[in-house]
């Protein structure tokens, strides 16, 4: 009997960052020539940011909507994958002509995050010298983010937003945005965040840094240019599982996948559960297009999360918000749950009260339940 040889599966790069000489995709770029300052000491040099649009400015630039997405999001919110985008828009549904962002009246804006690996500057980036940041990268704060985030703003020649949305990591970056420039957010959108990371969140992320640095291909976080297969796989695939947990329901995995071993294997002899096949998916997926580098530094600064540090406390930070606010929480959240979200609605003026995002899926449901965030978008816009 013959057999096929099953072509052999190729490693992953050492890093799964957007590199200089990759089609560029969508992407556009805004640079500060001047140092940015850091919240925790010292300055980046000529940082920059990798952006994309949709839709027209107006000539009073006064119809500008700022999208910031989660931790291993990126700029392309719309749009299928292709050559420079190794994935599909992760809110696809929500840009576009007659879509609930409609880019026939609104000109959007997406930024790769301060420390992403997208085409942004981050440890995968090289130095003003030519030689890759890697360890040397500094400690980034939210704030540092949306300072650089401000540059582009005023790059793109927009005074003010008409809506600034995002949610979990991205909503940590809009309610900044609102509480630092309260005169350049019109409109607010915060979903599935908090005002400041809490004890158990810390203890999630720390597991998941510990993971990656434990990694002996971590190599202090200099492994940029090792060749395939030598980057700190391994670490970030458990990071990388242990979110994945986080951000759905105990219900949907246990309605979804039980205790159903993966099939044609045997967890009593060595296989799997269907469990564990479906986070080694993402984590499989996540080794190839992110960079564990910018994993460690984003996810220490949303543990530096805390809208009142330096400003009185949370509640003095969030009576400067003067944006018409919307704060929506997952029903099922268990990373961060609708209590936080409370809080917000609460503290923040003229935000009302709480609206409750229903879905299955935990954390994630956010970025599921298009729909229903559609609806909280247009009664933002209407």
């Amino acid at each position: 009997m013959s057999t096929v040889a099953q072509a052999p599966v190729p490693l992953p790069p050492a890093t799964g960052a957007w590199q200089e000489g990759d089609p560029p995709g969508d992407r556009r770029w805004y640079v500060r020539e001047k140092p940015l300052p850091l919240e925790a000491g010292g300055e980046l040099p000529r940082a920059r940011l990798a952006y994309e649009t949709w839709g027209r400015l107006a000539p009073d630039a006064g119809n500008a909507v700022l999208v910031l997405h989660a931790l291993t999001g990126d700029s392309h919110v719309a749009g299928p994958a292709g050559p420079g985008h190794p994935t599909p828009g992760w809110w696809d549904g929500l840009i576009g002509p007659g879509r609930p962002l409609d880019t026939d009246r609104w000109f959007v804006v997406a930024p790769n995050v301060l420390g992403g690996c997208q085409g942004s500057t981050g440890p995968s980036s090289r130095r003003p010298d030519g030689r890759r940041w890697g360890s040397a990268f500094p400690f980034l704060t939210q704030r540092d983010q949306v300072c650089m985030e401000a540059g582009l703003a005023d790059a793109l020649g927009i005074e003010h937003w008409a809506l600034v949305i995002g949610g979990s990591m991205g909503g940590m970056r809009a309610l900044e945005w609102a509480v630092s420039h309260p005169d350049r957010a019109r409109a607010l959108l915060l979903l599935a965040c908090p005002s400041a990371a809490g004890a158990e969140q810390i203890a999630w992320a720390g597991i998941q840094l510990r993971a990656i640095r434990s990694d002996p291909q971590w190599s202090g976080g200099d492994y940029h240019d090792h060749g395939p297969g030598r980057g700190p796989h391994v670490g970030l695939g458990l990071a990388r599982r242990l979110a994945q947990v986080t951000y759905r329901a105990e219900a949907e995995l246990r309605t979804r996948f039980g205790r159903a071993a993966q099939d044609g294997e045997d967890p009593w002899h060595g296989g799997r559960y269907q469990v564990e096949s479906y986070l080694d998916h993402h984590a499989a997926k996540l080794v190839h297009r992110f960079d564990a580098g910018s994993y460690v530094t984003l996810t220490e600064a949303m543990n530096s999360h805390d809208v009142g540090r330096g400003r009185g406390g949370t509640r003095a930070a969030l009576r400067r918000v003067t944006a018409r606010t919307l704060v929506a929480g997952v029903d099922s959240d268990r990373l961060y749950p609708p209590s936080q979200q409370a809080e917000l609605a609460a503290g923040i003026p003229g935000a009302d009260r709480l609206r409750v995002i229903e879905s299955p899926y935990g954390h994630d449901g956010f970025l599921v339940e298009t729909e229903q965030v559609a609806t909280l978008i247009r009664e933002l816009t209407s």
